[in-house]
């Protein structure tokens, strides 16, 4: 319980940022972007699983276990507009009673046309952003396990570049039968360390606080997942112009709690093959063109195991024109080694 504590207080401690909006303020918002296919699946973020998959400690590094070691995951997602965003992952075989890991979580936003004030062209720059993501965890008791991961992040856009430092803390409680498993996770913690301009004003990164549980059922091949995500800040409020006028968009006590809710599931007709889906409230209510709100906020996907990989692929709909699709490759270099 000591780490529980120590979370709260952390989150405590930031408290400069708990009536703060979440879109539209801060920098390295692509530490939240989602690059696993099977999280993408199930709604875009969870962090309550029992499984042996390394993905997942990107989301919630008390997940990773030794169970993991040895495991390599790579990571591809075909973003919106031709952006990729990629993220690898490897656990060396280290023995002891810690879990280690390390990878790279990237956005490659492709080349552009650099142009001056006049018009003129002055040539073509590229725009990229990375973090390095080092794990650690530890089971804490035979039930509950701690984790953090440090994030030194990089970004470039043209003649601008950055330096920051985050870091992911995390803390997972499994029930014996591991039929219920509780998560905590805070994520994002940390600071702008260079600005991307000669004194420029430090900003403040994506804090994001969440609380999930999953429940495998005990007679059904079916586990169901729901995260609630940021709870740092209740009233996910956004503008929106009318006319001319910006008007702030707030609803009901019922539509500001779904605002927060991603709900998923995992259904399991066979040993080999896994089939998901999910439902993420805010994504559907910020992105859907109101006439025609078609399957914003829905996604879905599957998972199979051929030979000694397992395959993951999800497919989520942001808006009416574009879907995003997921790619994940998983295996365990034990299996190579004779």
């Amino acid at each position: 319980m000591k780490i529980l504590y120590l979370l709260l207080l952390i989150t405590g401690l930031s408290g400069e940022y708990l009536y703060s909006q979440i879109g539209g303020y801060g920098t390295y918002k692509f530490l939240d972007l989602t690059n696993s296919a099977r999280v993408a699946a199930l709604g875009g973020t969870q962090i309550a699983f029992t499984d042996n998959d390394l993905d997942l400690t990107f989301y919630n590094p008390s997940l990773l276990s030794d169970s993991m070691r040895n495991q390599l995951s790579v990571n591809y997602v075909s973003y919106i507009s031709g952006i990729g965003v990629g993220y690898a992952a490897f656990s060396p075989d280290l023995k002891g009673k810690n879990s280690f890991a390390a990878g790279i979580h990237y956005v490659n936003y492709g080349s552009f046309e650099g142009a001056g004030e006049t018009g003129q062209l002055t040539g073509t720059f590229r725009a990229a952003e990375y973090s390095l993501n080092l794990y650690y965890s530890r089971k804490i008791t035979a039930q509950i396990k701690g984790g953090i991961n440090l994030k030194p992040i990089f970004t470039s856009f043209e003649s601008y570049h950055s330096i920051g430092v985050a870091a992911d803390l995390g803390i997972t409680c499994f029930s014996k039968d591991q039929l219920w498993v509780f998560a905590f996770v805070v994520r994002n913690l940390g600071s702008q360390i260079t600005t991307y301009y000669e004194n420029g004003i430090t900003e403040p990164l994506p804090l994001n606080i969440q609380l999930g549980l999953s429940k495998r059922l005990s007679n059904a091949p079916a586990r169901f997942y729901a995260t609630l995500d940021h709870l740092n800040v209740w009233d996910i409020a956004y503008e929106a112009l009318s006319g001319y006028q910006p008007v702030l968009q707030r609803g009901t006590f019922t539509s500001k709690l779904m605002r927060h809710l991603v709900l998923g599931g995992e259904i399991y007709p066979g040993k080999h093959l896994t089939v998901r889906f999910g439902y993420n409230y805010r994504r559907q209510k910020e992105l859907a063109v109101d006439t025609r709100p078609g399957l914003v906020g829905f996604s879905a996907g599957i998972g199979v195991r051929i030979a000694k990989f397992n395959i993951n692929y999800g497919v989520a709909s942001y808006y009416l024109a574009t879907t995003v699709h997921y790619f994940s490759l998983t295996t365990n270099l034990s299996q190579f080694i004779p």
